[in-house]
């Protein structure tokens, strides 16, 4: 029975190859998105779960109280981990301090490759189930000692065995090589550190750590990673430590009220920022939208293949009466639907894995991923055939019911007519589809408008022509005059200057400043960065009164130029000249700058302050490109002054609106994505349109062959046809209006410097809606029209 069932949907397959192809070509399309974004998904959902216990895992993070607003980061200070395991060491396995993860300099003989990594203590390659491929997870016990990455070991010392070879970290210190890990996942929070040297020597070293750092709560520096005991439960660990700090901190440090809290490890990409101290799944709505879009785009297909299949019922009428009289069951023709629709969906199966390896490599450099079928994992079969079986069964189950009811006593007779109301299912179908596509276009519009407004926001420096050097050694520092003279004299560069931050970064921040008025119980939070003399000038900063930094005036060493939203936020109404204190030491305002959008673009500004830093080490160079010079050229020159002044290091320079466009990359990614699946849903609704202009045809065509003969033009017939879909479409819009809005409200209210929904966003997926409706349908439409009405009313 069942092989006659395969014969007879082969045999039917054949017999009507256009509409067999297009069946196929929309579930394929359909099953090809729904395959991508379910890699994509279970990418992002096993992010970080490399270790064996991940769960018990957790990073720990500060929320302190600033201004009335609670912010939490990552940064603890030294003597906290002592304090946890004194008091709550029962709930602890093991915890790892350690630096950020930041770019040096690895040199081996005449190679140098520049990487990041971080100084960690020596429990961090068992906590985190590190795979060691030489050496053990205990190899960070000797001060001296470094672990490699596979990639980074073979970078340095080529197949050669790299066990007790040493090398030089910064042009500066050399360790013994004593393991090499296999690089870390891609999709993980790790990926891309490419050695680890041991927190002992980096807590001893005075460059690196200042010694009184070590008992120091209000130096917030450093990073703080725990495994939980076996027997600990995240949630009773978090509301237990919650207080610690303020048993510990001096009371300077208790009025920001700091809290500490254990962030899982399971949670850090899903969830990575926090607000007013609560998690928040930035992440994940990305997850939930793309998982909708993948679920909405195969519903498409099964409805396109629905579409298709009951336009073809007329066809099919005879061959159910005709069945039915001589014995088959209702249900035996069920079954034979069925089987048809699960070929189809099984052939289409197939081809959707042929299109996924296919688009894999692209979708993974635009998605920034490294996802690959996997293909020895007996739960993607499992999982890829129930999907092509349920995708079979929902995309089967109305033809199915809807062609084995008819009944043969009409059709044989020919009397058989479908009701007024059995296209209503197919033109619902129509509007869902259209609804879906019609949603889509307007949130990838929204998308890249919100992108766009970012992009154009004025940023309070100039990026056109500024270059950013990082500096990982003190040789250009200690040779600074000289440097930014030579530069200088070349023609090509306007000014060279030194800061603690990028012109699109700011590294550090500081609660210890005060000024004349100031609230005593008003707890604050400014960003600090120390400039050189010219700094102003490199970046173009845009004063909106005072001056800037004069090298000729020994004053200004102590002077600080403050930005608008410092000012604001200080209640300053005439700033200049007024004294702040930071700390210990008093600054005179020299000047007010416009904000420097130096961090998101898409928040508020930090207040910030700028001063006067008489020593640079591992820190920024900002040169400013003259107008009109060749950048090729301006490059060059720059590179050739740094291979002269720091030859031991690799170059490394920037260009500031790279860097700053890199601030975009999720958003764009997201709209990129967005806009390809949008694509293809309108592509897979244009195949449901075409079934139904295909069914329409096919009910009217001895209608349309008698308004031929009685002296319809072509256009008259067209326009007739298309009229209807034309209502579907305007129904289609009316539905994903109020949705798209209701929905895009909601993305854009994460972001605080946000757009406005345009209108024209609307008026351009309705337009591009209809334009694409009617160039569907008039395909289909102007061949009925065109149709010689001889033939069309010609009986058999």
């Amino acid at each position: 029975m069942h092989r006659n069932y395969l014969k007879m949907a082969l045999r039917y397959l054949l017999k009507n190859k256009v509409h067999s192809f297009i069946n196929i070509a929309g579930l394929s399309v359909g099953m090809t998105v729904a395959m991508l974004i379910g890699l994509w998904i279970r990418d992002e959902c096993t992010y970080d779960r490399f270790p064996a216990h991940y769960e018990q895992i957790a990073q720990v993070y500060k929320s302190q109280v600033f201004n009335g607003e609670i912010k939490t980061g990552r940064a603890i200070s030294i003597p906290l981990p002592g304090a946890l395991k004194a008091r709550y060491g029962e709930y602890f396995k093991q915890m790892a301090l350690t630096s950020w993860n930041w770019g040096h300099i690895l040199s081996a003989g005449d190679k140098k490759l520049l990487q990041r990594g971080n100084f960690m203590e020596a429990t961090v390659p068992e906590m985190f189930s590190m795979h060691m491929l030489r050496g053990d997870r205990k190899a960070l016990t000797d001060p001296h000692s470094m672990i490699l990455s596979q990639t980074v070991a073979r970078a340095l010392f080529g197949d050669a065995n790299p066990m007790g070879l040493l090398v030089k970290l910064d042009n500066d210190q050399s360790f013994r090589v004593t393991g090499v890990y296999e690089d870390f996942p891609y999709n993980s929070d790790f990926n891309g550190i490419s050695f680890i040297a041991p927190w002992e020597f980096y807590l001893n070293n005075p460059s690196l750590v200042k010694p009184r750092s070590k008992n120091d709560w209000g130096d917030n520096s450093y990073q703080l990673y725990v495994q939980l005991a076996d027997h600990a439960d995240m949630e009773v660990v978090n509301a237990k430590i919650a207080d610690l700090s303020l048993q510990e901190v001096d009371a300077f440090i208790k009025q920001y009220n700091p809290k500490i809290l254990l962030h899982p490890m399971s949670r850090w990409h899903l969830y990575p920022t926090f607000k007013n101290g609560v998690a928040v799944g930035d992440r994940l709505q990305y997850v939930w939208m793309f998982g909708i879009i993948g679920v909405f785009v195969l519903l498409l297909a099964c409805i396109n293949f629905m579409n298709l299949t009951t336009a073809r019922s007329e066809k099919r009428a005879k061959e159910v009466g005709i069945r039915k009289s001589i014995g088959s069951m209702r249900l035996q023709l069920v079954a034979q639907f069925f089987t048809e629709s699960l070929f189809v969906t099984m052939i289409a199966y197939v081809l959707a894995i042929g299109f996924v390896l296919l688009l894999l490599p692209a979708f993974n450099e635009v998605a920034d991923k490294q996802i690959a079928l996997p293909w020895r994992n007996p739960l993607f079969w499992l999982a890829g055939l129930s999907f092509a079986v349920l995708t079979g069964l929902i995309a089967g189950t109305y033809p199915a019911f809807y062609l084995s009811s008819f009944q043969p006593v009409k059709v044989l007779k020919g009397s058989y007519k479908a009701g007024k109301l059995a296209s209503m299912p197919r033109k619902v179908l129509v509007v869902l589809q259209f609804s879906v596509s019609v949603t889509l276009i307007i949130g990838t519009i929204v998308v890249f408008r919100q992108i766009q407004y970012a992009r154009n926001r004025p940023v309070g420096y100039d990026r056109e022509g500024l270059v950013t050097v990082p500096t990982i050694t003190a040789a250009i520092a200690d040779h600074f005059a000289s440097f930014r003279q030579e530069l200088l004299a070349t023609g090509k560069i306007d000014e060279v200057a030194f800061s603690t931050s990028p012109a699109t970064g700011v590294n550090n921040n500081t609660s210890s400043i005060r000024w004349p008025g100031k609230d005593p119980d008003m707890t604050v939070d400014f960003a600090n960065i120390g400039v050189s003399f010219g700094f102003g000038k490199a970046v173009g900063w845009q004063f909106t009164a005072g001056r800037d930094f004069n090298a000729g005036m020994a004053t200004d060493s102590d002077g600080m130029v403050l930005n608008q939203r410092a000012v604001e936020y200080m209640g300053l109404k005439e700033p200049v000249g007024k004294t702040i204190t930071w700390g210990d030491h008093q600054f005179r305002v020299l000047g007010i700058v416009k904000d420097m959008v130096m961090q998101n673009p898409y928040e508020v500004v930090m207040p910030t302050v700028f001063y006067i830093r008489d020593h640079f080490m591992d820190n920024y160079v900002s040169i400013r490109i003259r107008p009109g010079t060749s950048a090729v050229a301006a490059v060059q020159v720059i590179a050739d002054m740094c291979r002269k002044y720091d030859p031991e290091s690799p170059v490394n320079y920037k260009f500031a609106d790279a860097m700053y466009e890199e601030k975009f990359r999720d958003e764009i990614r997201v709209g990129k994505l967005a806009g390809i699946f949008a694509l293809l849903a309108i592509f897979i609704s244009c195949l449901g349109l075409f079934g139904m202009a295909s069914f329409m045809a096919e009910q009217r065509t001895k209608e349309l062959g008698i308004r031929k003969i009685l002296g319809a033009s072509v256009f008259n017939l067209w326009g007739m046809l298309s009229k209807e879909f034309i209502i579907l479409v305007m129904i289609s819009f009316l539905v994903a209006m109020p949705l798209a809005h209701v929905g895009m409200a909601v993305w854009l209210e994460r972001y605080t410097y946000r757009t406005v929904m345009p209108w024209w966003a609307f008026v351009v997926a309705a337009g591009g809606a209809m334009v694409i409706t009617l160039a569907t349908v008039s395909v289909q439409g102007i061949k009925a029209a065109m149709m010689n009405p001889v033939k069309s009313l010609k009986m058999e």
